[in-house]
């Protein structure tokens, strides 16, 4: 197979894991299939001088920005520089992205693809932070928040910092195949692969806690009881308030209404399930108070694109003796 050129744009103010994380990713994925030489990684900086990144660490660069030649793959990175980025580098990166076959950004780096204006008309992601503000200053963009990564056409943009990697392998297995990028995976420790339609966080980090301690308490009571009664008239019975007040009161307190909150509990409880255990699906979806396997099916096909059981495959950790 031909070599892949890829170039990293670097830039003052660069998150580093955005930078490294898909760097070994593919580099790893080159001594998977005996090539280790198959994908040519440049990182290119201004001047071509050192950078420093938004820890503090500093990165030397293989070229100059200016100069680096076209890349098959351009990957610009996240960080705290893309807040007033450089107008050179914005430049750069419209020039470059305009010979690439694949763009790519990570995390923050979508605002840079952005004032490129490599993004309007198009679906994108980034770090769910950054979202709102990724949409109020692009209002061309259709941003996501929802997704790990999203693909539009051939440019695609990443969630925060670690999704880097996933988008990375699922490139990977477009280049190679799955067996490739599951022994990247294995070797980095993550999961071969998280669909980009999964979640970028899990319900509680979604969601506030409240400041008053019965709704806290009824937040506890949720995850620890998702196959109880958590209609609203049940819970605001723990909280010792009508079903309208707490209703109002909690939506107010946690900022999802109670039905979503419990909705997003019984996913999460039920995703776990899926990975950790070989419980069957009828058991799950019981246990955590979907009542029938078809329910389950339902909200996971809504909130992740993609069925109870096709997710296990992606994503189980027990072991079986299918690989």
């Amino acid at each position: 197979m031909r070599s892949i050129r890829i170039v990293i744009v670097l830039y003052e103010g660069v998150q580093s894991l955005d930078v490294t994380g898909p760097l070994e990713a593919f580099v790893g994925a080159g001594a998977a299939v005996g090539q280790p030489h198959l994908y040519r990684i440049t990182t290119a900086s201004p001047g071509g001088g050192p950078v420093r990144t938004s820890s503090g660490l500093r990165l030397l660069a293989d070229d100059d920005l200016d100069h680096v030649g076209p890349a098959h793959t351009l990957l610009v990175p996240g960080g705290a520089g893309t807040s007033a980025p450089d107008p050179a580098v914005v430049r750069r990166v419209g020039q470059l992205a305009a010979g690439a076959e694949r763009v790519v950004s990570v995390c923050t780096g979508a605002f840079l693809l952005a004032e490129a204006g490599l993004l309007a008309g198009r679906r994108a992601t980034t770090h769910w932070a950054y979202c709102d503000s990724l949409a109020r200053r692009f209002p061309d963009i259709d941003v996501d928040p929802g997704p790990i990564y999203v693909k539009d056409g051939n440019i695609a943009s990443s969630a925060g910092v670690t999704a880097g990697i996933d988008l990375a392998l699922a490139l990977v297995e477009e280049d190679l195949g799955r067996d490739a990028a599951l022994q990247v995976a294995r070797h980095l420790v993550v999961f071969l692969r998280r669909p980009g339609g999964q979640a970028q966080f899990s319900t509680q980090l979604a969601a506030q806690l409240a400041e008053r301690h019965p709704l806290r308490d009824v937040q506890y009571w949720i995850a620890e009881h998702p196959d109880g009664d958590l209609s609203v008239t049940a819970l605001a019975e723990r909280c010792a308030l009508s079903p309208r007040h707490f209703a109002r009161t909690f939506a107010a307190e946690v900022g999802v209404t109670p039905g979503r909150y419990v909705d997003g509990v019984r996913l999460e409880a039920a995703r776990r399930r899926l990975e950790d255990t070989e419980d069957g699906i009828e058991e799950i979806a019981r246990a955590c108070g979907f009542g029938t396997p078809e329910s389950m099916r339902r909200a996971f096909v809504r909130a992740l694109a993609v069925a109870p059981t096709e997710y296990r495959r992606r994503f189980r950790t027990y072991r079986t003796g299918e690989d």
